[in-house]
């Protein structure tokens, strides 16, 4: 195989209730375990006062927000791509401090909690003027807080942002909107544009002809999914001229099947392990697969198109790093 990698509160919460319960505790909140019990002074400003922004979130909601500075991201890439943006954060989801990823220039940030499973008086604490959530599950496949959370936010007169990131075509467009609010332009032209630019270049040298087949797959210690054209990894390779197979075989998405990929013989596999052990994840791959022997005999297999994906550039969300994300792609499917 081919290694690709260069680093291998209840559900429900009704507004009304939330509101009440946030009158009720407030008061008594403490910040989560080993953080400093009041909650931290406004970070230094280092970007330009942007003034009053109105705009319409992918939930469609429109949010109004004023040069907000005690900011909370509930995502760690959201964390990430709002310091690029020129902003700075008072709280941020546990993602945000484990995965190197999000190295958090903020200073004094505080955790409120894993993304599926905020904490909402560790957010009122912190007295937030601006939080930014996840109108998605986050990409793990479970159900996230977040939805019930924003009532009880919003009936406390927080401004709250809701976005869903899986495309790059996402990703800029959650940056420009970051980037309306702190009023850095510059920082746009840096982190979306100059990438978009180097995306362009990237497409621009795919060779004309037929295009590859391929199948995209996601490995974890409890099983194997398939990848339809409209995941993060899925989109790129559309991107990049390559026809999935698992469009014109939807039933795969809901169940994997050795023998229908098999039968199928795609010109490439791209495995992307998940997890917090991405030996487990391949392991786990290769014991269903070895079990049967026809395996070895599909031509990306054999031929060495068989190729694990850095999980850092195809599970989480690369920001301004995704140019990196098309090159390997590109790299393994031309080079």
């Amino acid at each position: 195989m081919t290694i690709i990698s260069q680093r291998i509160v209840p559900t429900a919460v009704a507004a009304s209730f939330a509101a009440t319960m946030l009158l009720a505790g407030c008061s008594t909140a403490q910040p989560e375990a080993g953080a400093d019990a009041g909650a931290p002074k406004a970070e230094a400003q280092s970007a330009p006062q942007a003034g009053a922004v109105t705009f319409t979130d992918d939930t469609g909601t429109e949010v109004a927000v004023d040069n907000p500075q005690r900011v909370v991201a509930c995502m760690g890439s959201f964390a990430s791509m709002w310091e690029l943006a020129g902003g700075t954060l008072v709280g941020a989801s546990d993602d945000a401090f484990t995965l190197s990823d999000y190295d958090l220039k903020s200073e004094n940030v505080q955790k409120v909690g894993d993304f599926a499973n905020l904490n909402l008086e560790s957010i009122i604490a912190l007295e937030p003027d601006f939080v930014i959530m996840t109108s998605g599950s986050g990409g793990r496949g479970g159900d996230s807080n977040q939805a019930d959370l924003k009532a009880a936010l919003v009936a406390s007169n927080i401004p709250v942002a809701c976005f869903q990131v899986t495309t790059f075509d996402d990703y800029l467009r959650m940056l420009r909107t970051c980037c309306d609010v702190t009023g850095r332009d510059d920082l746009y032209e840096q982190n979306g544009q100059a990438v978009s630019d180097r995306i362009e270049a990237v497409k621009a040298k795919v060779p004309a002809g037929e295009a590859p087949s391929a199948l995209v797959l996601t490995t974890y210690s409890g099983g194997t999914r398939v990848q339809a054209s409209s995941t993060m990894t899925g989109a790129m390779l559309a991107d990049l001229g390559v026809k999935n197979l698992s469009d014109e075989n939807p039933s795969l998405l809901k169940d994997f099947s050795l023998e229908s990929i098999i039968e199928m013989d795609p010109d490439f596999i791209f495995v992307v392990p998940m997890g917090n052990d991405d030996a487990a994840a391949m392991k786990a791959l290769e014991d269903q697969t070895a079990a049967n022997p026809a395996w070895s005999t599909l031509s990306a297999v054999r031929d060495g198109r068989y190729v694990a994906l850095d999980p850092h550039l195809f599970q989480y969300k690369p920001n301004e790093r995704w140019d990196q994300s098309y090159q390997v792609l590109f790299d393994a499917l031309y080079a």
